[in-house]
């Protein structure tokens, strides 16, 4: 089976980067968003983004235009899903609110439709029981900014077959991706390495180790990471962090993963990193 179109479900930070790359690499993408103003944003921060490239000929005006062409919006799932090969779901890390978009997707879905998740955390074997077809139900999950970063962790759930996973493996690498298979548990493998390590910068911010800058610094110069982990958890939203964390805490039953509490009130405060202007950093 060959994918040609695809559904990304959600336009934020990491629905349009997916939506850019599927459109760059001559795939007719339908971006589904809740309301217009949405939308508008979305496309408003690929065509950012396609501009950026040109400039630094990577691609050339006529790539730029193509891919824009390539993406068309829709404010409805119905509408959005009724003709795809392929759907990714990029909606916020909220199990509710991805119950609702999933019922919608395989009420309206052609039979033959891949489902995949962009989930960093949820179970993908919980999702696909969402559905009436587990067995093509499978966990995409990118890396953001997306057109960028090369990774995508492939994730089979309990019941995803071996033809889904081989179709979902090619198309990654069509889009200039490096797929590696992971198993379905709590975090997969980034997260469930990176999000510790993060929650740990927490606390040593929490206890009066260092400021963040120096916690930082010390991660930077020691262990020759391009950004700091308080750096990285601002551009990645305090928000999302804890969710992870809470899905880890959750299905491991671990204390280690509990998340700091120092985090746990900046996101009661509305201090969500970059996306508010003001996390462990102002911008």
């Amino acid at each position: 089976m060959d994918i040609n179109k695809v559904a990304v479900i959600g336009g934020g930070t990491m629905g349009n980067g997916i939506a850019h790359v599927f459109a760059m690499n001559g795939f007719n993408v339908n971006l589904i968003e809740t309301r217009q103003e949405f939308a508008d944003r979305a496309i408003g921060t690929i065509t950012k983004n396609l501009d950026r490239m040109v400039a630094k000929d990577k691609i050339d005006e006529n790539k730029r235009n193509e891919s824009l062409s390539n993406i068309t919006v829709f404010l409805e799932v119905a509408d959005g899903v009724k003709d795809v090969d392929l759907v990714v779901e990029a909606v916020p890390e909220n199990l509710d609110i991805k119950k609702t978009v999933w019922a919608a997707v395989d009420k309206h879905a052609p039979g033959h439709t891949i489902l995949g998740s962009n989930t960093s955390s949820i179970s993908i074997t919980k999702l696909a029981a969402l559905t009436n077809r587990p067995e093509k139900f499978i966990g995409m999950h990118f890396f953001n900014p997306v057109p960028v970063m090369k990774l995508v962790e492939i994730v089979r759930g309990l019941e995803t077959d071996g033809a889904t996973y081989k179709v979902v493996e090619e198309t990654s690498k069509k889009l200039n991706k490096i797929p590696v298979p992971v198993n379905d548990f709590p975090g997969f493998v980034s997260n469930r390495v990176l999000m510790p390590m993060i929650n740990e910068a927490i606390f040593c911010v929490h206890e009066g180790v260092a400021t963040p800058e120096n916690v930082d610094e010390v991660m930077k110069l020691g262990m020759a990471h391009p950004m700091g982990p308080l750096r990285l958890a601002d551009f990645i939203g305090l928000d999302v962090c804890l969710d992870i964390l809470n899905v880890l805490y959750e299905g491991f039953k671990d204390s280690k993963y509990r998340p700091a509490p120092l985090l746990v009130k900046m996101v009661d405060a509305g201090k969500l990193g970059n996306k508010t202007g003001e996390g462990f950093y102002t911008y």
